[in-house]
């Protein structure tokens, strides 16, 4: 059993007056600055379609002893990589021996403060004046290691734990080879972590100038002001829930193994403090949608903050007053060997789970389920354009949950993944694929008074040679449930002329000229159907976002 809560303190700090608020938000927006040009610097510079297009990749700050400072509002997911990245480096790393320019590499879930193997990240220590003052650090999706089974981590990639990737300004050579040996998109590979490493560069740059105009005293000051501050606004956050035990329980299945999981959570409100209890969920299991620790925490945090203070500083004060226990081994707290590429399957439901629990307490600031997937394609093979191995991923959006007070929407990333839509004329530019059909689903949202957001269907053809595709989702079998008389929404599908895979049969075998068409799941509906504004039924009509038969069907409507 764990209890986790990073930074531990019993009682929020006060404002200590010993440096002017106004300096406090000044350098606060300066942190932020920061790690947000970072972002854009990474993204400018990289070369796969993954980081340049659909910008799978984070950027935070550090303090120096690995406190989040600032997360560019990027992926909420990728937190679980970065906040145990700095710790595994100081605990393997003698603080002695770290230098200026000097950059660490590392993805394991287990030995490198990682959730999966292709999120790669970079941390460069910041020093002035001889003193480490923070850390520089960044992530990106490298869409790489296909073809791979997920019995165990082994199958699933190389393994990086911290090691040096560059000493005092110079790559490590013979590192840098041996990672890209492994790599089965080397050129990417190469360019992209170049990326990451002028990114850094960059943060490490813009941090000095900010030490040579404040001092490293007063911003060591301001810092700890800027995380008692959060901390403060997530405990007002908190204190507005209405006290209690809350739980909830949500069914997972998924085309990894054959049967369903039972998930639950209870969640303890008690004054300004949080205790979400996920022990006693099922095992680990022999396939890719295992979470490690780090990952569960991130995932419990974003969805407590999202429904507490949604605009509060993403620094480590947040994570104060939340207490999360959980069971190691379980699949929501995997132990190693465990398989964790799929993760955020599992995370999504994750935070249905934290939703549905305090839509008892603050039914007004919960919205119905969401798509409740990570719905990912992966498409490899030899491109006759180039004749070098290619590999394209997308991670599809779906429905957004019906509100309180609007409709969901549709066609979008939810929750933990927040990556952008890599455009048709990208994808076919860079790969040989065609797009056929691309559109939204009618039907997939689900009927309320609210209604759901509508899935996706995108449908590819193979164009000249043989490609393997790797389809994965959930919410298959299970729907996204609705709230308080709102009805689920749609479901997750594949299908190809090569037939619609079985379980553990994602992997899809295309010849040229094959199509294959993924659908993504639907949002649960809001409210009773009935009480639905007839004009507003007519513009779904109108609009294609429900059909004739459903609306007569469910609204009446004749």
């Amino acid at each position: 059993m764990t209890n986790s809560s990073p930074d531990n303190m019993p009682m929020v700090a006060p404002f200590s007056g010993a440096i002017d608020p106004v300096t406090v938000e000044v350098i606060g927006n300066a942190i932020a600055s920061i790690a947000d040009e970072m972002g854009e610097t990474l993204v400018r510079a990289s070369y796969s379609t993954n980081i340049k297009e659909r910008r799978d990749c984070s950027t935070v700050i550090f303090d120096a002893k690995g406190r989040t400072l600032y997360q560019a509002e990027h992926i909420p997911i990728h937190l679980g990589s970065l906040m145990g990245v700095v710790e595994e480096i100081l605990a393997r790393h003698d603080l002695a021996t770290l230098a200026e320019g000097d950059v660490f590499i590392g993805n394991d879930a287990y030995t490198g403060g990682g959730t999966h193997l292709p999120d790669i990240v970079l941390a460069s220590p910041i020093f002035h004046d001889g003193r480490l003052v923070g850390w520089a650090t960044n992530l990106a999706h490298h869409a790489d290691f296909v073809d791979r089974s997920h019995a165990h981590i082994f199958q699933e990639g190389l393994r990086i734990p911290p090691i040096r990737l560059q000493t005092a300004g110079v790559i490590q050579q013979d590192v840098f080879e041996l990672i890209l040996l492994n790599c089965q998109v080397p050129h990417e590979r190469r360019a992209d972590i170049r990326a990451q490493l002028a990114a850094n560069s960059f943060g490490v740059k813009r941090f000095h100038a900010l030490c040579d105009r404040y001092g490293v005293d007063l911003l060591e000051q301001a810092f700890e002001e800027l995380l008692n501050y959060a901390e403060r606004r997530m405990r007002a956050g908190i204190a507005a829930i209405p006290d209690g035990n809350y739980r909830f329980e949500d069914v997972f299945e998924c085309d990894e193994f054959p049967e369903s999981l039972t998930f639950h959570v209870e969640i303890e409100v008690r004054g300004e403090e949080m205790h979400l209890d996920f022990r006693g969920n099922p095992p680990q299991v022999r396939a890719s949608l295992n979470m490690v620790e780090t990952a569960l925490l991130a995932t419990a945090y974003y969805a407590v903050k999202t429904v507490t203070d949604p605009d509060a500083p993403p620094n480590a004060g947040l994570f104060r007053p939340i207490k999360v226990s959980s069971t190691p081994g379980s699949i929501l707290s995997a132990s190693s060997p465990a398989a964790v590429n799929g993760r955020t399957n599992t995370c999504q439901r994750v935070v249905d789970l934290v939703h549905g629990a305090l839509a008892q307490a603050i039914p007004e600031k919960i919205i119905a389920a969401c798509n409740g997937a990570v719905v990912s394609t992966t498409f490899s093979g030899i491109n006759p354009r180039t004749g070098e191995f290619y590999v394209y991923l997308e991670t599809l959006g779906g429905g957004f949950g019906a509100r309180a007070t609007k409709d969901g929407l549709d066609g979008v990333q939810v929750h933990i993944t927040n990556t952008s839509n890599l455009p048709i004329e990208g994808l076919e530019m860079e790969y040989p694929l065609r797009v056929e059909r691309y559109e939204l689903v009618q039907d997939s949202g689900g009927c309320g008074k609210w209604r759901g957001g509508m899935g996706l269907r995108r449908m590819i053809r193979i164009i000249g040679h043989d490609c393997r595709v790797d389809a994965r989702g959930t919410r298959r079998l299970t729907a996204p449930w609705g709230l308080f008389g709102g009805l689920e929404g749609g479901r997750f599908s594949v299908e190809s002329d090569a037939g619609e895979p079985a379980y553990d049969k994602n992997k899809i075998e295309l010849k040229d000229g094959q199509v294959i068409s993924v659908v993504t799941p639907g949002a649960g509906g809001y409210g009773n159907p009935a009480d639905r504004d007839s004009n507003l039924v007519g513009k779904d009509l109108a609009e294609d976002r429900i059909s004739k038969k459903t609306a007569e069907e469910i609204y009446g409507l004749r």
